[in-house]
Formats: structure tokens, C-alpha cells, sequence
């Protein structure tokens, strides 16, 4: 099959669930392409990106120039040089008409862009709602063609106040994939059709994320690990001050705490670390690609993640890294948030908290820290639990059929 994929940014070290899936689907003899709305500005990338050449499959939306002069001259020449690949598409998307500001504006005639080449394809996956809205509206003004699918991850859906926001999509639209029954639930209240909305986990490769036994041997320094991104939802203050209130009470226990990822939280995070004395202790690492964070898994004990509903509303969907930190034989701690509690056993593969409640996030450590034999046998049920779950190549084979099945339905 021929797939166009269209996200928001690539590649995203924060989204390797977007990266699983395309890998995997080449693996399985499929052809690829992505339309990035943004093009990231990391130094990172993952290993896979290059492996498979994915940024030769890349094509990125040109920014709109915020000035309106310069906006309207440069669109000016890039219709001129640019109107014989595909007339009809440009002149629909200067119908304001229809369209309205979003022709005036010319945002339409910049989304056409990456289009012009007309590719056929036979799916167009979106991730997140909003590429879903864009996808409906290329495929009507021409710019592209295929059954579009759209996939809801969490914040798509948590902070969108406006009923009528998706409204286009979910009539136009020809099938959508949530990654939770509570995103599946969020869908519906925002006017989703339940018979075109399925639940497919987001996954992992098991090959990337051996098990490994944790054995905390006496006198060891017990590392405790995040994955994540430096924002309010991911609920990092209660963490780093349920491990501070760890280590005052235990002084003699050695606990050390590592971040890894970056974001807007960053100086007041490091600023919070500071007030609490707690410099030497909790670190925060920045972006690590996909290697560096699977070195980290390989030399923790504990792994945790205080996940929060934000102040704008917005919230965890799935959370993988819980998914890939069970993989690892890792045993969780993470809250009884949104979708969480259907991807973690708890009581068997790790402890569920109420979001915001240090005070149980801190009792949960020390439980672990003060009952080690305990975390091998969690790590083998959150493993056992993940390869039944959350393997890629299932998941992937599954998302497949769907594809098919759509194509199958409107042939």
C-alpha cells in the first residue's frame, strides 16, 4: 500500500510511537511518506530516522511569513511557478468563497504546498486531531487522495473546549483509532461515531527493550527513573518531592533520580530541585534519543511517572513509557490517571497513586526500596503483560487490517 502520513512535527524524539509505526509498516514491504507540519529543532534524532532513510521521505509544509506584504508577494511568485502541477487544488484553495479567512489569509494555498507533486496514495493517516481537520480539508480542495484515517492520542481531545471543533472531520472523515477506551469515550463526547472509532494501543518493538532482572543489592545506589517531557501534565514537582521526602527520611538510602526530556518546566523544575537541596541527587538529563534512554532503563530500578491533569485541561492519553519501562522488567509507580490504569497492573506490575499525592508517591518508593525482592517478580509481569499488549508487529499487522478493511468498504 501506498501511505501518506501527516503529523505535526518529525522527527520528534518525544514521539516514538509515530516512528514504531512507520518503521514497522516499512518493514512489512509498505510505502511511506510523511508531511510534517514543523520541522523540530533538536540536535537528536533516533538511530531508526537514518537507518531508514526516513528524512528522504520527509516533506515538510512551508512557513507562512507572518508579515502580510511579504506573505502575499512570495505567494504571488509560488503560484505563478507552481500552477501548472495542480491548478485545481490552488484555485480551490484561494476560494474564499468557501473558505473564508482561511483562503484570504492564503494559510490554505501554504497547506497545498508539499501536495503539488499529486501522489496518489490509498491511505492518508493523520496523527492527532487537528492533521485529521487538515486531511479533510486537502482531500476536498483537491490536494490529495485517499481514505483518511485519523488517530487521537490524548491532548487532541482533553483540551478542545469546542464542540463543534472536529465536526468536519468526524463527517468526512472515514475511520479514527484511539489509543485508550477513555480517549475512545472523550471521541464520543466530542461528537465521534462509535461503529468508525477503534482502540489501538500505540506500541513497541520488544526486540528494542530486552528484560533485564532488578536486584537491588544492600548498599546500592537505588536509581530511579523519567521519561518525559518538562510539562505540567507529566505532574514532575510531586516525583521530585516525593523523592526528596525519601531521602530526608533515609538519609543513609542512596537514591538517586534522573530525568530525561526537555521542556518549558525545565528552570522552575531546576529551581524546585535546588530549593530542596536535592541537586546532588535529582538530575535532569535533557533529551535523550532512543539509545541513551534505553542505556538508562538498563541501569535503573524503579521507574516512575506523576502524571496530572493540567491546568488547560490536558492530560495523558496511553503514556508508552510506562509500556516500554514494564518491557524492561522495570517496576512502575504512576497515577490513577486517564488512560494509565489500563496499561499498568496494579498491585502486580507497579503501584497506582491519586494524581497530586506526594505523600503516596513517597510511601510507594519506600515500599519498593524497602522490599527489593519484590520488583524481579513485578518486572515479569509488566513484560508478560506488555508482550501481550503492546508488540509492535501485532499492532501494527492489526493496524493493517484496518487499512484494508476501509479500502475494502469504499471499493
Amino acid at each position: 500500500m501506498r501511505i501518506a502520513f501527516i503529523v505535526g512535527s518529525f522527527p520528534t524524539l518525544s514521539e516514538t510511537f509515530i516512528l514504531n509505526q512507520i518503521t514497522g509498516l516499512i518493514e512489512m514491504g509498505h510505502e511511506i511518506d510523511i508531511y510534517s507540519r514543523f520541522k523540530p529543532n533538536q540536535e537528536k534524532i533516533h538511530p531508526d530516522v537514518a537507518k531508514y532513510n526516513l528524512l528522504d521521505r520527509t516533506y515538510y509544509f512551508r512557513p507562512v511569513p507572518a508579515n502580510k506584504l511579504v506573505r502575499l508577494l512570495e505567494a504571488f511568485y509560488l503560484i505563478i511557478y507552481n500552477f501548472h502541477k495542480n491548478p485545481i487544488s490552488i484555485l480551490n484553495s484561494l476560494n474564499f468563497f468557501k473558505y473564508g479567512k482561511e483562503a484570504l489569509s492564503l494559510n490554505n494555498f501554504y497547506h497545498v504546498l508539499p501536495f503539488l507533486r499529486k501522489k496518489k496514495y490509498e491511505i492518508i493517516h493523520c496523527h492527532f486531531g487537528p492533521n485529521g481537520n487538515l486531511g479533510v480539508l486537502l482531500r476536498e480542495i483537491g490536494a490529495i487522495e485517499g481514505k483518511i484515517l485519523t488517530s487521537f492520542h490524548g491532548y487532541d481531545v482533553n483540551t478542545i473546549t469546542q464542540n463543534d471543533f472536529y465536526a468536519e472531520l468526524f463527517r468526512h472523515g472515514d475511520l479514527f483509532t484511539v489509543n485508550t477506551k477513555f480517549t475512545k469515550a472523550k471521541v464520543l463526547e466530542l461528537g465521534g461515531d462509535f461503529k468508525r472509532t477503534y482502540i489501538l494501543p500505540v506500541g513497541l518493538s520488544l526486540d528494542k527493550f530486552p528484560c533485564k532482572k532488578r536486584i537491588i543489592k544492600a548498599d546500592e545506589a537505588i536509581r530511579v527513573l523519567t521519561v518525559a517531557r518538562l510539562v505540567e501534565k507529566k505532574g514532575l514537582e510531586y516525583s521530585i518531592k516525593a523523592v526528596a521526602k525519601v531521602s530526608c527520611k533515609c538519609p543513609n538510602c542512596k537514591v538517586e533520580y534522573n530525568i530525561a526530556g526537555d521542556g518549558p518546566l525545565k528552570d522552575k523544575l531546576r529551581s524546585l530541585i535546588l530549593e530542596l537541596g536535592m541537586e546532588d541527587k535529582i538530575k535532569l538529563l535533557g533529551w535523550c534519543n532512543e539509545n541513551e534512554v534505553r542505556n538508562l532503563f538498563e541501569e535503573s530500578h524503579i521507574f516512575v511517572l506523576s502524571s496530572v491533569t493540567a491546568e488547560n485541561g490536558d492530560r495523558e492519553g496511553q503514556a508508552l513509557v510506562l509500556q516500554e519501562a514494564q518491557a524492561v522488567g522495570l517496576p512502575v509507580i504512576s497515577t490513577l490517571h486517564n488512560g494509565i490504569p489500563e496499561g499498568v497492573l496494579d498491585g502486580k506490575s507497579g503501584f497506582l497513586v491519586p494524581e497530586r499525592n506526594v505523600d503516596a508517591l513517597k510511601k510507594k518508593l519506600e515500599y519498593l526500596i524497602n522490599h527489593p525482592k519484590i520488583c524481579p517478580e513485578m518486572g515479569r509481569a509488566g513484560r508478560k503483560f506488555v508482550e501481550e499488549h503492546y508488540d509492535i508487529k501485532r499492532l501494527n499487522q492489526r493496524l493493517v487490517e484496518i487499512y484494508q478493511n476501509l479500502i475494502k468498504a469504499y471499493s
